[in-house]
């Protein structure tokens, strides 16, 4: 038996058992294991502009807490212990773009609360272990999200320019 045919067969037990809803019909599911935990848009246009201002970070990096915690941010400014996460509305229910399920709300509703506990309890101990913690909804500008994390980060030094000679011109040209 192959891993699809594997998984399958646990998914379908699992629907029998009611651990969760077997899907509406093949679309559905199909569009529900399309869902990313990683590199969704939001997060990687937000890297792409981070980068291209100079900004070096690690990506999906698991930090081990000192209270047992695993965490995951998105992206990890380890030199500064700053950690940013960038929260869809829907999975996290953003108090603008959050809206209530409407197929299956027994199973969604305590899941999407469970996110919004998590996204708490790790705020808590990433802080506690003196990181801080930059949370930015997809729905969020570019500039703004741009803005939350450059504010949270020490001001930047600009590079030093090429030594210049008497003529303004750079040394050993």
């Amino acid at each position: 038996m192959g891993n699809t045919d594997a998984a399958a067969e646990r998914r379908s037990r699992a629907h029998a058992a009611g651990l969760y809803p077997a899907p509406l019909n093949e679309g559905r599911s199909r569009n529900m294991q399309a869902n990313r935990r990683a590199n969704t848009k939001p997060e990687v246009v937000l890297r792409s502009a981070l980068h291209r201002l100079g900004y070096r970070y690690r990506k999906d990096l698991l930090l081990r807490l000192p209270d047992g915690n695993r965490v995951r941010p998105d992206i990890v400014f380890t030199a500064h212990k700053l950690a940013v996460f960038v929260d869809g509305c829907f999975w996290h229910a953003c108090p603008v773009h959050g809206r209530a399920p409407s197929t299956n709300e027994w199973y969604w509703s305590p899941k999407l609360a469970r996110n919004v506990d998590r996204d708490r309890r790790v705020n808590g101990s990433l802080t506690g272990a003196g990181w801080r913690v930059v949370r930015i909804w997809e729905h969020e500008s570019l500039e703004n999200a741009l803005m939350m994390v450059a504010s949270a980060l020490p001001p930047r030094v600009p590079a030093p320019s090429p030594a210049k000679g008497a003529s303004g011109a750079p040394q050993g040209t």
